[in-house]
């Protein structure tokens, strides 16, 4: 007995330390003088500086940014649009073409998704002229596709466990269907349309493979730019550039945890 009530401890220290540690020692050398990343020097700023002139990485997730909330505005209403369908409509025809359709991107392979897609706008460009080459459209496009996947699966669990009498019981106080989804189901599912939202942005600013298969020319977002230069090793820019992402996503997270403790107190009271 003694010595289990050891084992938790040490097994959630490892775990947590096989999980942030390189984390941690990412934001510590971002600080470092030296311009080799893994040997300290002292202590310095210089590599944010550097990194607000850099010529590549700035605009570089500037551009991701504006891909991964385009597309996952684009996805979180396909994928609710989808959700509503498979949920609501027990027996249609095509239903289960489009729950194939849906799932398929959850389990294929980012190589061939990828792939699938370069062929499909080259065939669409011969055809009908569009998308004229390769850029920020087609990747739109292509994180829209894959990230409705995950959107649909969110607010599909979501819907799947709403209470029904309460939009009954507006219908009978005479409300049509477009109120009552918009003034009792959407604010009901908002928190799953958030969660299904982030998870798409966070999917498209994160993708590096299928970006690589459907980008041009001017269109290379940060995860392939890192990538091409993290080929020649890891530079300070790159590390004082994942701080900031690291500091921003961090605040968020105690913001929301702090948001979400305030309205259980308020609950309780």
């Amino acid at each position: 007995m003694g010595k289990n009530r050891w084992f938790l401890p040490i097994a959630s220290t490892i775990g947590f330390l096989f999980l942030y540690a390189p984390i941690l020692s990412l934001v510590i050398f971002s600080f470092n003088s030296n311009r080799l990343v893994t040997v300290w020097a002292g202590f310095s700023t210089q590599a944010y500086a550097d990194l607000w002139a850099d010529p590549q990485l700035l605009p570089a997730a500037l551009l991701s940014l504006q891909i991964a909330a385009v597309a996952a505005t684009i996805a979180l209403v396909l994928g609710t649009l989808c959700a509503i369908a498979l949920v609501r409509f027990r027996r249609f025809r095509g239903k289960t073409v489009l729950q194939a359709t849906v799932s398929a991107p959850l389990v294929m392979p980012d190589v061939i998704t990828g792939l699938a897609l370069l062929l499909l706008f080259v065939a669409m460009q011969s055809l009908i002229g569009w998308p004229a080459g390769r850029g920020i459209v087609t990747i739109i496009i292509a994180h829209a596709t894959f990230c409705t996947a995950y959107v649909t699966v969110v607010v599909q669990s979501r819907l799947s466990d709403f209470d029904l009498s309460l939009e009954e019981a507006a219908m009978d106080l005479g409300a049509n269907p477009v109120r009552v989804f918009f003034d009792i189901t959407l604010p009901i599912i908002a928190p799953a349309l958030v969660s299904g939202w982030l998870l798409a942005f966070t999917l498209s600013l994160d993708d590096l493979v299928i970006s690589s298969f459907v980008s041009g020319p001017g269109s290379s977002t940060l995860p392939m730019i890192i990538f091409s230069k993290v080929k020649l090793g890891v530079s300070p820019e790159v590390n004082a550039l994942a701080t900031i992402i690291i500091a921003v996503v961090a605040l968020g997270v105690i913001g929301a945890t702090l948001l979400s403790m305030r309205n259980g107190r308020a609950k309780r009271a």
